[in-house]
């Protein structure tokens, strides 16, 4: 199975009563093992789960700490990016140039990087010096 089709595969299990806005992302670590997530909504919005967090946090509960590829996938007019606080979450496991592939269920694919999705990202470098 591709990495988008486990995207894919997983989407159709999110819970998205009030947007009907379904999104599956896959993350594939150096292993070679993928772990998928699907956002999980919730009637107090902001308390909902996006795709890629719960496939970091099934990642993070399998002892692993790095991403090599991610793919996302949801039903829309062109590929959706992940939001703000997903590429910073992406950013933590993954570096700059880590492929992302963005998809819609009808076939569009948008190639891109974790860099491109966030530039200028903040990493622990960034806090050197501040003790």
């Amino acid at each position: 199975m591709s990495l988008l089709d486990a995207a894919r595969a997983v989407r159709e299990r999110a819970y998205a009563p009030y947007s009907r806005f379904k999104v599956g992302a896959a993350i594939r670590v150096p292993s070679g093992q993928v772990y998928s997530g699907c956002n999980v909504e919730n009637v107090a919005y902001p308390e909902g789960t996006c795709a890629e967090a719960g496939a970091i946090a099934a990642m993070i509960a399998a002892g692993e700490t790095q991403i090599i590829e991610v793919a996302v996938i949801a039903d829309a007019p062109a590929p959706v990016p992940p939001c703000g606080g997903c590429r910073q979450k992406l950013a933590e496991f993954a570096r700059g140039e880590t492929p992302v592939l963005l998809a819609t269920t009808g076939g569009q694919t948008l190639a891109t990087t974790v860099g491109e999705l966030l530039p200028g990202r903040f990493e622990v470098a960034h806090m050197a010096g501040s003790e």
